[in-house]
C-alpha cells in the first residue's frame, strides 16, 4: 500500500512532540481524529509506531526508523511540488546556495552563459539550514561546509582552505604573524553547534563577529571569510596547524536533473 503523506505528516508532528494533544493543536485537528489517523498508518505499515502508557508517548524502533525516513520523504514531496509549480508558472529557475566566504560568481556566470533560458540565482545558506534547503527544493544545490548531515545528499568535495583565528582587535595575540593551536589553549571558544543550555545559539558569521568583538570568545574561520569580511574591532591570525576547512557541493541524491550535472561541471571547471 502506498504511503499517505498526510498521515506521515501527522506522524511526524506526534513523534517530534511526543504528545497527541499538542500535536493535534499544532495540526489544527481534533485529537480523536489524529489518533485514528495514526492507527490507520500503523495498520498500513503493519507496525506499531508508538508506545502509549500512563507515562506518556514514546517511539518504538519502527517509529524511530519512520521518523528518520519521514523528514526526508516529506521534504522531497515539498520539493517536487515547488519545482512543478515553478515550471508551470514561469521560466526555468536554478538556485545555487552558498555558505559565507564561498564565491560562486564564476560558476554561476559560466552556467548562465551556457543556459540563457534558465534564471540562475544565488542564495546564502547557514550551517543549520543547508541540508533542509537542499532537500525541500528551496535551492537546487549548494556549496556547503562541515558539519553536514549526509542523509539524502550527494556530496562532491571541491577544495580545502586554511583557517585563521578570529580575535578581538585588542587580544593579547592580535599582533602575531601566525599561531599554533597550543597558543590558544585556555581561550573560550565560540561554536555554531552544541551551545550551552542557557546560551543563544550562533547562526551566522555576523553573529560570530559580534560575540568576538564583545570579548565573549574566539573562533576559527576559513581564510575566505577573513578575506571578505573586515572590521576594525576584529583581527585575523593564521593558525598553521589548524585542520583545513572543506567546501563541498551538495544536492538531493534522489534528483536526476541534467541542470545539476551541468552546474557541477561548471563548478569543477
Amino acid at each position: 500500500m502506498d504511503l499517505d503523506l498526510r498521515k506521515v505528516r501527522y506522524f511526524v508532528a506526534v513523534a517530534e512532540l511526543l504528545h497527541f494533544g499538542r500535536a493535534a493543536e499544532q495540526l489544527h485537528i481534533a485529537q480523536p481524529v489524529l489518533s485514528r489517523q495514526i492507527r490507520a498508518l500503523e495498520k498500513d505499515l503493519g507496525a506499531e509506531l508508538f508506545v502509549r502508557d500512563s507515562h506518556g508517548v514514546t517511539l518504538t524502533a519502527a517509529g524511530t526508523q519512520l521518523l528518520d525516513d519521514a523528514r526526508q520523504l516529506l521534504a522531497s514531496a515539498d520539493a517536487t511540488r515547488r519545482r512543478v509549480r515553478g515550471a508551470a508558472h514561469g521560466p526555468r529557475r536554478f538556485v545555487v546556495g552558498f555558505r559565507a566566504g564561498v564565491v560562486v560568481t564564476p560558476a554561476v556566470r559560466a552556467f548562465g552563459a551556457a543556459h540563457p533560458d534558465v534564471d540562475v540565482m544565488a542564495r546564502r545558506v547557514e550551517w543549520d539550514d543547508q541540508e533542509r534547503l537542499i532537500l525541500d527544493g528551496t535551492v537546487d544545490l549548494a556549496y556547503v561546509r562541515h558539519p553536514i548531515r549526509e542523509q539524502g545528499l550527494q556530496l562532491l568535495p571541491l577544495y580545502t582552505e586554511a583557517r585563521v583565528a578570529m580575535l578581538p582587535a585588542e587580544h593579547r595575540l592580535a599582533g602575531k604573524q601566525e599561531l599554533l593551536r597550543a597558543d590558544l589553549d585556555g581561550e573560550t571558544w565560540l561554536r555554531y553547534v552544541d551551545p550551552r543550555p542557557d546560551d543563544v545559539p550562533i547562526r551566522t558569521i555576523e553573529e560570530k563577529f559580534e560575540r568576538v568583538a564583545a570579548g565573549t570568545g574566539i573562533t576559527l574561520v576559513p581564510v575566505s571569510v577573513a578575506e571578505q569580511y573586515s572590521r576594525p574591532d576584529i583581527t585575523y591570525v593564521p593558525v598553521t596547524d589548524a585542520a583545513p576547512d572543506e567546501v563541498l557541493l551538495a544536492w538531493d541524491a534522489g534528483r536526476r536533473s541534467p541542470l545539476i550535472a551541468q552546474f557541477v561541471a561548471a563548478a569543477q571547471g
